[in-house]
């Protein structure tokens, strides 16, 4: 790594596809970011501006794009309030980074443009997670690869990153050979739309009327239901499928065994998780606690006594991933086997937070 004196040397990635091979010297940005953040009216926008607005992240430029419903409206921005402008080929003129949070059609059509106009771009859509060619990236797990990428850097599905934050400290205890977790995730991980639906559903019920579903396939009032991606041929919906592939990439591990099944629950903001660890050898409770207390990321909120543990309301606009419940699975011989729950912002950590911390990666001296 350069120290903190040296001049950063970004190399801007040739015209062609992304992906297609040339020389990569050193893909840091400069100290000063012009900055384009695409789908700046939605939720995990949002979220990016006020995340880039507390960590003093630097903004020499700032451009907020969206569709031509958004045009016009002044949002807060970064450093000041900002205007925000239709999402055209043209956009990234004069970028070097690009936050695209607008899903998996926009990011594909834009993102190659965005690098081919000297941008690098951090990717919060399916479109890129699996691409071999592209780095699929937590910083507390795998922060190595960031120096991979052809302009592209992606940003993995939130119940992931939240997964794998908790996952890691203890795989470097004893290898993860299996995990079963069930999710309980909020209402806004399906974007703003899902979490006005929610509080209008809830006003309407408690004022004795029937909620009616929109976004969602059935009311999220008062309500658990299966997470709403398409569901496969082989049973997994979309979110289930997500968090076993991108688990195993992040992790470099294509042999984990990963049990997932996602539900949705009537929760405003921030994903809970249940899991069941199988490891090679025996971890103790003791041991996983302390090496939880540790990481990067995690908190630690495990007081039985109190019967005080993560919860969806605590973690709501934190960075951290709080873990508890932390015991023993006597389902699982030879003291190899934990169970424990986490709760983590899926628009902070899983989303926003991380596409920063993922830039800040590409800062000089880091």
């Amino acid at each position: 790594m350069m120290s903190g004196n040296e001049p950063a040397v970004y190399r801007q990635p040739e015209p062609g596809l992304v992906g297609s091979a040339h020389p990569t010297i050193d893909l840091r940005m400069p100290p000063a970011k012009h900055l384009v953040i695409v789908g700046a009216t939605g939720a995990v926008g949002q979220e990016f501006c006020n995340v880039l607005r507390q960590r003093r992240f630097p903004v020499a430029s700032l451009r907020l794009f969206a569709s031509q419903r958004s045009a016009g409206r002044t949002v807060a921005g970064v450093n000041a309030p900002a205007v925000v402008e239709v999402l055209t080929p043209k956009s990234f003129a004069g970028s070097d980074l690009a936050l695209f949070s607008a899903g998996a059609a926009v990011s594909r059509e834009f993102a190659p443009l965005a690098v081919r106009a000297g941008a690098v771009v951090i990717d919060n859509s399916s479109a890129f997670r699996m691409d071999p060619e592209v780095p699929l990236v937590v910083p507390e797990v795998n922060p190595q690869v960031v120096g991979q990428h052809r302009g592209i850097i992606a940003n993995p599905n939130c119940s992931a990153i939240i997964m794998v934050v908790v996952l890691w400290p203890l795989q470097r205890l004893s290898p993860i050979q299996r995990v079963v977790v069930s999710t309980y995730q909020a209402a806004s991980g399906a974007g703003a739309r899902a979490l006005a639906e929610l509080e209008a559903q809830t006003r309407a019920v408690l004022a004795g009327a029937s909620p009616q579903p929109v976004v969602f396939p059935v009311p999220c009032a008062f309500n658990v239901f299966s997470h709403n991606s398409v569901v496969g041929p082989d049973g997994y919906n979309g979110e289930e499928t997500k968090m076993i592939a991108e688990t195993r990439k992040i992790f470099g591990e294509e042999s984990l065994r990963i049990a997932p099944t996602c539900m949705r629950v009537p929760v405003m903001r921030a994903h809970t998780e249940a899991l069941s660890i199988e490891f090679a050898d025996s971890v103790s409770v003791d041991a996983a606690r302390a090496a939880l207390a540790a990481a990067p990321g995690v908190r630690v909120v495990d007081d039985p006594a109190r019967n005080h543990f993560p919860t969806p309301l605590e973690a709501t606009g934190g960075d951290d991933v709080l873990v508890g419940r932390i015991r023993r699975d006597p389902s699982i011989p030879d003291d190899r086997g934990l169970q424990l729950i986490c709760a983590g912002d899926q628009l902070r950590k899983g989303a926003a937070l991380n596409a920063v911390q993922i830039a800040e990666l590409l800062q000089p001296g880091v």
